[in-house]
């Protein structure tokens, strides 16, 4: 099964943000944005929900406070109490440092491993470049041409006071599942 697209190219960042805005205004059904770096406010101008990734930080640091507190409390009290200087063999100010460490090492490698998990990365995986240029110094929009009632045309007019450096049509052709 394919499916047609409309990739259009920005070349400003002010300019895609414009035509992001502008067709999810009019109800076109945008597939992704392409930028070379990071564009703030183009997920608003999507119409993009929050990440879930801080809930996956904060769990994962949550996880590692917890388990350099209970090491921490198991090797000093129960394990092996010794008693230095008078000090309590459960004194929370020391465990303070460890907990720190564990909690900010865990709560970056959740995130790690949940970004790369949400986003399909794994080693050996083929890079699929939409535009060469993209990771360079343009911007391309991809909408969807969901219906035979899409128009190009209007489309085009449409984006036309946000300067597309091009306009084109494109077929997405979807590899077709297993013989079962």
């Amino acid at each position: 099964m394919s499916r047609r697209l409309l990739h259009a190219l920005f070349e400003r960042e002010e300019d895609i943000l414009n035509a992001t805005r502008l067709v999810r205004e009019y109800g076109y059904e945008i597939v992704d944005v392409y930028t070379p770096y990071a564009v703030h406010g183009l997920d608003r101008a999507m119409g993009l929900k929050p990440s879930r990734l801080t809930w996956a930080c904060f769990i994962g640091g949550l996880t590692g406070l917890s388990i350099a507190i209970s090491l921490q409390y198991w090797t000093s009290a129960v394990d092996w109490p010794i008693d230095v200087g008078g000090k309590p063999w459960n004194s929370w100010p020391a465990f303070v440092p460890v907990s720190f460490e564990l909690t900010v090492l865990f709560a970056g490698f959740t995130s790690l491993f949940a970004l790369f998990a949400r986003a399909k990365l794994y080693p050996g995986k083929q890079v699929e470049t939409i535009h060469p240029r993209v990771t360079n110094d343009r911007f391309l929009l991809v909408l969807v041409e969901s219906s035979a009632a899409f128009d190009v045309g209007a489309v085009k007019t449409l984006l036309e006071p946000c300067r597309p450096v091009s306009i084109e049509e494109h077929i997405e052709e979807s590899e077709p599942e297993a013989q079962r």
